[in-house]
């Protein structure tokens, strides 16, 4: 089993584990989509909130953590307990090009599972803006998770057409203070 982790969503920008490495990588075959209902960290089962999963089709680009192995049993561990509540996502082994030097690599990452309850399939930007201004859960507003995600998505180069449809609608803009809370 490799010891890298593919992030594609809030892993990319909070971790809360050590890594030896973070390289820009393409997955091939999958898109990043909010595709989740959340129902715990961005939701409620009555008010879901959307987070990001991998889906069929496309591509994906976002991080591989290159995970000491000293650490991984322990790294593990805690991201499957992050990631895997509920029947949501499916853990798997899949190949990564790294951006700077075209090479293939494994990881691991977690892909949308479609039978589940919490799979939401594509919605209009409307719809996506209803759950997205619903949801709050034990990790805060499903807002604030776009916003982070689209920042750190932008800070690392990185354009997200489905997710910069958001951008208007959670993002402040330059030097606004609305009062809106992220």
């Amino acid at each position: 089993m490799p010891h890298r982790i593919f992030a594609y969503g809030s892993l990319m920008w909070r971790p809360d584990f050590e890594f030896k490495s973070a390289r820009p990588a393409r997955l091939f075959g999958y898109h990043r989509a909010l595709s989740v209902l959340s129902h715990h960290y961005r939701g409620t089962k009555e008010k879901p909130g959307l987070v990001l999963g991998l889906d069929r089709g496309g591509s994906c680009l976002g991080l591989v953590y290159d995970i000491d192995a000293d650490d991984w049993v322990s790294t593990i561990a805690k991201v499957r307990e992050r990631e895997m509540l509920g029947d949501v996502y499916s853990e798997q082994v899949k190949r990564f090009r790294l951006v700077e030097s075209g090479e293939e690599v494994r990881a691991i990452t977690y892909v949308v599972r479609r039978q589940s309850e919490q799979y939401a399939p594509a919605m209009s930007l409307e719809q996506l803006l209803h759950y997205v201004g619903q949801g709050h859960g034990t990790m805060g507003s499903c807002r604030a998770y776009v916003a982070n995600t689209l920042r750190h998505l932008r800070a690392l180069g990185i354009h997200d057409h489905r997710l910069e449809q958001l951008a208007p609608h959670v993002l402040e803009p330059q030097g606004s203070h609305s009062g809106r809370h992220a």
